[in-house]
């Protein structure tokens, strides 16, 4: 969008914020014809990823039927001829924004065209609304929604732990959610219309991450963590008889019923101390798995183990790859997966290993042994059982240029989600903080080879957006972006070549235009100071946003605010995010600042669109 006095006068009144220095003189005007309506249509800027999957899900029963769900870009579905997926939340309104914020997503394996999603944004007051169990009977087409009495996180903390909500795989009709917040375990019997609390299950979690967090963001219970049911307990048509679910107590992390949910019990001999992230049932072998760490993540989580439990015997057995007792482990555990077609066979990631990257074993054997995705050469060599091609998104790279053993891009973070098709041993699907990756060539992982690793996220678009402009000339959009800083983009339909550089943002806050001279550009923005003393939080470009280069900065900001250029680029203001900033201009590219007066510090600037002299807070 182009900026304009107007829409900047309006954001403001939106805000219930002071208008200083705004002028208007309106002359009468004769009454004007109503114009004609103009048509639209909207689809999606194309840059492939850019927030965190905390959950992929394939159908057991048909091939190709994929779900992913993210925190605050909704729900999607793979097309396999496309290879690429589909949004099915695009519907959803201002009105109900937190709904797209997806929790958890579970698909039917008996009428596979039905599908559900728990959903909701946040558990504290930043979200006014409550939760839903959305549902569809069209693979997503098309929903349903029951209001929840309570909230649903799907960007809060824990959120990569589940799945939460679970299909009966033999009474369909019967499909359970395991709530966060202390509202316990949930029931439907009429496939998702209504539900009701299973008012017997003894436990609704205790775990908080930080519970002196004022916000409410840190400080909620992350209750209930997943739900498994042990098909081979079961015949169809008739409820299944063990049902399995994880609990945020770190002294009692795991119940089951074994009669179909009439009652549970807290399952004897259990290892204590961590929280159970992940539980996967291997029906033919008759055994339960759990991956477990310290935290709920996703963005933490230093120690924790993989245990296996046998039905038959109620033994519980230690299969971690690298035991929490080590002192070489800095992790937990987290995107536990079993190939169905092979079901000794399984994987695990570390729920985060930020350095030098995220590390997955895979086991044929149950787990008595596994092998490494990569392992330490003559560091600081690493030897890699994958490889990476990330040509079909090449800005993954992060505009990083790190020192081995640290690579760009990275083989993954955040990876709560890791998932081997259960209809095809050589595919698997993992998601990070950036993107979803996947391979079709998994078993080489067996056989000495390297399989081939790539982003296999086209059309699921997952962006935080902060600021927009489309310039008269040059790129029709430019964009700020959270996390992914931002990019110029060229042409709408394709994925760009890289984000924003020099520096590099981890959130792009402002981006500003000169309206008569557009190929000069401001942004400014945040990232970690510690990381990287010598940049600086106000960038500038000469060329439309191609290349970039910093200037300097008054002492004491680390947050980018917001920032505006004068309308022929001969000047820059700029309101620093840091509280209590005083907004600063600069004549020429931020080469010296000077404090501005008469406005208060923290405004939000803007430039007037012609006159080079005025700007607005």
């Amino acid at each position: 969008m182009r900026r304009s006095l107007a829409g900047a006068v309006a954001s403001a009144l939106a805000a219930a914020t002071a208008i200083v220095a705004v002028q208007l003189t309106v002359a009468p005007v004769a009454p004007a014809a109503a114009a004609a309506s103009e048509p639209y249509t909207w689809k999606n800027v194309r840059i492939d990823g850019g927030g965190f999957v905390p959950g992929i899900v394939f159908n057991p029963t048909e091939k190709n039927l994929i779900y992913a769900r993210t925190d605050i870009g909704g729900l999607y579905r793979w097309e396999q001829a496309a290879q690429s997926w589909t949004p099915l939340l695009d519907w959803v309104g201002y009105d109900k924004w937190g709904w797209n914020g997806v929790l958890s997503v579970a698909t039917d394996p008996v009428q596979t065209s039905r599908v559900y999603a728990a959903v909701g944004m946040y558990t504290n007051d930043w979200d006014p609304n409550n939760g839903a169990i959305l549902r569809s009977t069209n693979k997503g087409a098309t929903w349903q929604a029951t209001e929840l009495p309570f909230k649903v996180g799907g960007n809060m903390p824990g959120r990569g732990m589940g799945e939460r909500l679970a299909v009966d795989p033999n009474r369909n009709s019967t499909v359970y959610f395991a709530a966060e917040g202390g509202n316990g375990l949930w029931r439907s019997t009429d496939s998702g219309v209504t539900w009701a609390k299973v008012t017997n299950f003894p436990n609704v979690g205790n775990y908080v991450a930080d519970p002196n967090d004022s916000s409410g963001y840190q400080s909620q219970n992350q209750g209930l963590t997943w739900v498994s049911f042990d098909k081979s307990t079961g015949t169809a048509g008739n409820t299944t008889q063990t049902i399995y679910v994880g609990v945020a107590d770190k002294q009692n992390p795991v119940y089951r019923s074994t009669n179909g949910g009439t009652t549970w019990e807290r399952i004897p001999g259990q290892p204590t101390g961590y929280l159970a992230k992940k539980g996967v049932v291997d029906h033919v072998g008759g055994h339960l798995y759990i991956a477990t760490s310290d935290t709920g993540g996703p963005y933490d989580g230093a120690k924790g183990d993989v245990w296996k439990f046998t039905r038959s015997t109620g033994t519980w057995t230690q299969i971690s790859p690298m035991p929490s007792s080590s002192a070489d482990t800095y992790f937990g555990y987290s995107g536990l997966t079993i190939d169905r077609q092979n079901p000794d066979t399984l994987i695990v990631a570390t729920q985060i290993s930020w350095w030098p990257d995220a590390i997955f074993w895979r086991t044929t054997d149950g787990g008595a042994t596994w092998s490494r995705i990569w392992d330490w050469g003559s560091y600081p060599e690493r030897v890699k059982k994958y490889k990476m091609d990330i040509s079909s998104v090449p800005w993954l790279t992060f505009g990083a240029n790190p020192q081995p053993p640290e690579e760009t891009p990275k083989l993954g973070w955040m990876n709560e989600s890791v998932e081997i098709d259960p209809h095809d041993s050589d595919r698997f699907l993992y998601g990070t903080g950036a993107t979803i990756y996947g391979s079709t060539d998994l078993t080489k992982w067996d056989t000495g080879g390297q399989l081939t690793i790539k982003p296999m996220v086209k059309g699921l678009e997952e962006t935080a957006v902060l600021d927009l402009v489309s310039p008269p000339s040059g790129a029709p959009l430019v964009s700020a972006l959270g996390d992914i800083g931002g990019f110029r983009h060229d042409n709408l339909d394709a994925v760009p070549a890289k984000m924003f550089t020099q520096p590099v943002f981890t959130s792009s806050t402002s981006l500003d235009y000169a309206e008569a001279n557009p190929s000069v550009m401001v942004r400014a923005g945040n990232f970690t100071d510690a990381d990287r003393p010598n940049d600086s939080h106000v960038a500038f470009s000469t060329d439309g946003g191609s290349n970039w280069f910093q200037g300097s900065e008054p002492s004491g900001i680390n947050s980018g605010g917001t920032v505006a250029a004068a309308a022929d680029g001969s000047r820059f203001v700029w309101a620093p995010g840091d509280a209590g900033q005083r907004v600063v201009h600069s004549v020429g590219f931020g080469n010296s600042w000077t404090a501005s007066t008469g406005v208060p510090a923290n405004a939000t600037i803007e430039s007037d669109r012609v006159n080079p002299n005025t700007f607005y807070a």
